[in-house]
C-alpha cells in the first residue's frame, strides 16, 4: 500500500508539476509570444485581442468573422451539436441570412460563404475564407468611403495560405485585417 501511495506521488510530481513546468519553460524561451497567446497589442501596448480567439465585431463599416454561439468566449469553447435539420439551427440560419442580406444588400443569398453563417468546432475561430471577407467588400467600402479595389488588395495582403502548404484551407485573420482597416485611413 505505501509503495502505490509513493508511486502515486511520484507520478504527481512528474507529471502534475515538473513536466508541465519544464514545458512552459521551453515554451517561453523558444515562442514567447505564442506562449503568451498569441497577444495583438495596439501602438500604446494595450491588449486588443488575441490571434487566435475571434471577436464579434458590430459596427457595419468593419468585416465580421463567423458566427459564434458562445459569443466568442473562450471559458465557454464549444459549439451546440445541432443537425442540418435541427429547427432551432435552421431558424438561426435563415434569420442570420436575413441580416446578413439586409446588411449587404448587394450580395446575393447564394453567393454568401458557408462559413459566415456557420460556427466553427469551438465557436472561437478567429478567421473567414478569402470569400467571406470579400463578400464584404461592397459594404465596407461604402461605409468607408474606400475604394473596392483597396479593400480587396487589402484582403489579399492578409489572406494565409494552407499550413505546410497542406492543411486547412486559405484564410484570413478578421481581427488583423479590421487593424489593418483602420489604419487605412
Amino acid at each position: 500500500m505505501l509503495k502505490n501511495i509513493r508511486l502515486v506521488m511520484v507520478l504527481l510530481v512528474i507529471c502534475g508539476i515538473a513536466y508541465p513546468f519544464l514545458m512552459t519553460g521551453v515554451s517561453q524561451v523558444i515562442m514567447p509570444a505564442k506562449a503568451d497567446g498569441s497577444l495583438i497589442r495596439n501602438e500604446s501596448g494595450e491588449i486588443i485581442g488575441s490571434e487566435l480567439i475571434g471577436q464579434s465585431f458590430k459596427d457595419p463599416s468593419y468585416f465580421h468573422g463567423r458566427i459564434s454561439s458562445i459569443n466568442y468566449d473562450a471559458a465557454g469553447s464549444g459549439t451546440p451539436n445541432y443537425s442540418p435539420s435541427n429547427e432551432e439551427m435552421v431558424e438561426r440560419t435563415k434569420k442570420d441570412i436575413a441580416e446578413f442580406l439586409k446588411a449587404n444588400p448587394t450580395i446575393d443569398k447564394e453567393d454568401i460563404p458557408a462559413d459566415l453563417m456557420t460556427n466553427s468546432g469551438s465557436g472561437l475561430d478567429p478567421n473567414v475564407s478569402p470569400q467571406g471577407a470579400l463578400v464584404q467588400v461592397s459594404r465596407i467600402a461604402k461605409e468607408r468611403d474606400l475604394s473596392e479595389k483597396s479593400l480587396i488588395n487589402l484582403i489579399d495582403k492578409f489572406t494565409e495560405g494552407r499550413s505546410l502548404g497542406l492543411f486547412g484551407e486559405p484564410r484570413v485573420n478578421v481581427l488583423k485585417l479590421n487593424i489593418a482597416l483602420d489604419e487605412l485611413k
